[in-house]
């Protein structure tokens, strides 16, 4: 009989299994794959970006997905306590643009075996291999674990943690949901986030801008009255099937959004590539460039101002001859080729599939959740952290925290609820 089973190890299941073998339960940590924290070693290029340095309420923001859900988490174990926590295992954290916070090693190996060897020192059993077939429950009460072999594991307490359905050959294969249902849980639409978004404009089709990036472009995503819904500054690339690069993974769960009330499957995205100037500065400085260099060819007058591929699309699309000179360019066209730079829409028409996504939007509803323990409310004893519950974030950084967080609370609690049935 153990006193907490984590099933899962990944970021959640591990901190889990750790809180709960410092909380001195006797835990059993089971994970269908070979190896532990195989999500961990692949997070952040290989470096594994620990967490995110922001302020809470900036730190909620980053989580659209019910981040408010994590407001009394927080308050008990936050970002700085991750910091902290790390350090106690050795690990030193170095933080990095927009608050990420990464390991000075570089390495998300050295983060995966600190958290190895913490659970080592607790005696936290670990059997690795075993995919789970289900979960016995009994009247309001946990039973016991039975793994696809059809060994049983008896328990008080059970802590899921199998991730989403995104990057499945890291295990996150979506497990979990059954086992949830089973229990009377609802799980909300699952659907791709932080994901590549898919388009078939032809320049998109003919591989115009292919292999182009795009640095500090502002993308927005606009509703079925052409409003923004959302507006994000980063870098962007043109791929041969859409659009892909940060600005874009940030705006994906919105496209998704937007594509279900679309009638013909369409959603406009706007492309602004100066969003720190204003329309008419723009072309007032354009003006000045122009008048400078009459007898100059456009294209060599405009050459430092875009990527030379992006300047001569944006030319060709406002049928300006980039050998033509200077002195022949009319105020109107110039116009139309700063509009362009500010507003250049075009349509997408949805995203790759969940398992190429980054991240799993939906889940298990956050309202059958209590909000300080991540206890279940359908069924005592059962407990859930990471990307199984209906929380998601952007990259960065703030998924890893919200698992790391949601982690942390599901073991303390688990095994407060098994000690009290001693």
């Amino acid at each position: 009989m153990y006193d907490v089973i984590v099933i899962g190890g990944g970021p959640s299941g591990l901190m889990a299994a750790i809180t709960a073998g410092e909380s001195g339960a006797r835990v059993l940590l089971l994970d269908k794959g070979d190896k532990l924290g195989r999500k961990l070693a692949i997070s952040g290029g290989g470096r594994c970006n620990v967490t995110n340095r922001l302020p809470t309420d900036e730190l909620i923001k980053h989580i659209p997905g019910n981040g408010r859900f994590l407001h009394s988490a927080f308050s008990i174990f936050n970002n700085e306590d991750i910091i902290i926590f790390f350090k106690k295992l050795g690990i030193e954290l170095k933080e990095e643009d927009h608050g990420r916070m990464f390991p000075v090693t570089d390495k998300a190996q050295s983060v995966v075996d600190a958290l190895l060897r913490k659970l080592s020192s607790l005696h936290v059993e670990i059997k690795t291999n075993c995919p789970v077939e289900t979960i016995v429950y009994g009247e309001n009460e946990m039973k016991s674990i039975l793994l696809k072999s059809g060994k049983k594991y008896d328990t008080k307490a059970v802590v899921i943690a199998v991730g989403g359905k995104s990057v499945p050959h890291t295990g996150s294969t979506g497990d979990g949901y059954a086992w949830a249902q089973k229990a009377g849980h609802t799980i909300t639409e699952l659907f791709p986030t932080e994901v590549p978004v898919t388009s078939n404009e032809p320049f998109i089709k003919e591989k115009t801008l292919q292999g182009l990036s795009l640095r500090g472009v502002a993308l927005s995503v606009l509703n079925q009255k052409g409003k923004a819904v959302v507006s994000h500054k980063m870098d962007m690339i043109f791929t041969h099937f859409g659009i892909s690069g940060p600005a874009v993974l940030r705006c994906s769960q919105f496209i998704v959004k937007e594509l279900k009330k679309s009638p013909q499957q369409k959603v406009l995205v706007n492309l602004d590539v100066f969003p720190e100037k204003k329309e008419e500065a723009l072309f007032q400085e354009l003006m000045q460039l122009i008048k400078s260099e009459p007898k100059k060819n456009v294209k060599n007058v405009l050459k430092n101002l875009l990527p030379e591929r992006y300047l001569l699309f944006l030319l060709e699309y406002n049928q300006i001859d980039p050998m033509a000179q200077t002195a022949t360019l009319s105020n109107d066209k110039l116009r139309d080729f700063v509009e362009s730079c500010k507003r250049f829409r075009f349509t997408v028409n949805g995203t790759l599939s969940l398992e190429k996504a980054f991240i799993t939007g939906g889940g298990i509803s956050t309202k059958e959740i209590e909000p300080k323990t991540m206890a279940s409310k359908k069924m005592p004893g059962l407990y859930f952290c990471g990307e199984i519950l209906d929380i998601h974030g952007y990259t960065g950084g703030f998924n890893i925290t919200a698992a790391f967080v949601t982690g942390r609370l599901a073991g303390q609690s688990a095994a407060q609820y098994s000690k009290m049935l001693k």
